[in-house]
């Protein structure tokens, strides 16, 4: 849930208010009050709520024609939006969430229901908001609050970072449809492995460009690092053209003239199993994470680099398998 979320609730029934008030107080939000639509345009524009609890019927301006404007600011396009309605009123819900409403909530409302609704809707709209636009997965806010979370509860975990090795290069050459779909498909593999093959909680984040985490089980964490490489190379055959895999490299034309060879894109992951033991911030596990990625990106083709480091001992390289270095010491 938001910490200390604005609602704003407009109805014109004084009892109605003075429930909603003392529930959503009692729940940690700040609230907002309305007696009518006009007013509660004005205490819209005022506070800038989180949320708006909205009755349908009301004086002056009517809860629908309070949506409506709702929705026309660009402002508050994507405000949530939850309808009071009286039960028995399907057709004013059906009006309701044609005109843009998230959800209704019948009145007289069941006061635990009311209060799960707002907290989902806030929660949703706050997963939106941070979700990265091409994927939709969580971004940058998301991922470092996961990683915070289990830091704070010492939970054992693993963690890592996703990189695609020569995307810009290829991105220059078949154009930004194309960086797209495989930024997407990486983003589609990790998924489904980690549905697949990993555990309950595992989270897949997106920081951005070609960039991704995963924080998942130690148990599994190699298994599911060396599915994703095997899954993602599989998949990139179909992303190059048949000429460019047949030479085994992309052929670019430098601003000079000159011809220059691109490798073909593979994948780099590093990854840090058991961080919960070494790491008190976000911060510290991202730069380790980072100088796992420089040295993957030093290997030709998809590698997965896992640490394995005691305190104070150099990281030396050494073969896992096929898709495998590691750091060991």
């Amino acid at each position: 849930m938001v910490d200390r979320a604005k609602i704003l609730v407009a109805d014109d029934e004084p009892h109605i208010r003075r429930i909603l008030q003392f529930l959503l107080d009692q729940a940690g939000y700040e609230v907002i009050m309305a007696a009518d639509g006009r007013q509660a345009l004005e205490e819209l524009a005022r506070h800038q709520p989180d949320l708006v609890l909205l009755d349908v019927m009301m004086p002056h301006l009517d809860g629908f024609s309070v949506l409506e404007q709702i929705r026309l600011d660009r402002e508050t396009l994507r405000l949530p939006v939850i309808m009071l309605t009286a039960r028995g009123e399907s057709s004013a819900r059906v009006k309701g969430l044609k005109g843009g409403a998230n959800d209704y909530v019948a009145k007289p409302f069941d006061h635990e229901e009311l209060l799960v609704r707002v907290a989902n809707m806030l929660e949703t709209c706050q997963a939106q908001r941070e979700a990265n636009p091409l994927t939709g997965l969580p971004g940058n806010l998301a991922i470092e609050r996961e990683v915070s979370r289990r830091l704070r509860e010492n939970s054992p975990f693993a963690a890592m970072y996703l990189d695609i090795d020569h995307f810009k290069g290829f991105n220059d050459t078949y154009g930004y449809a194309r960086g797209d779909r495989a930024i997407g498909f990486l983003a589609h593999v990790l998924c489904d492995v980690v549905q697949r093959r990993g555990m309950p909680g595992d989270f897949v984040g997106h920081i951005g460009g070609d960039d991704f985490v995963i924080i998942c089980g130690n148990e599994p964490a190699e298994e599911l690092a060396s599915t994703i490489v095997t899954e993602f190379d599989a998949g990139m055959v179909d992303l190059h053209d048949a000429e460019d895999l047949a030479a085994g490299h992309l052929e670019v034309r430098t601003r000079t003239g000159e011809v220059t060879h691109i490798p073909l894109l593979s994948l780099t992951v590093a990854l840090i199993p058991e961080v919960q033991q070494r790491f008190q911030h976000p911060a510290q596990m991202s730069d380790a994470l980072a100088e796992l990625k420089i040295l993957g990106k030093r290997k030709e083709g998809s590698v997965v680099v896992c640490e394995r480091r005691s305190p104070g001992v150099a990281p030396e390289l050494l073969p896992l398998d096929n898709h495998h270095d590691g750091l060991d010491g």
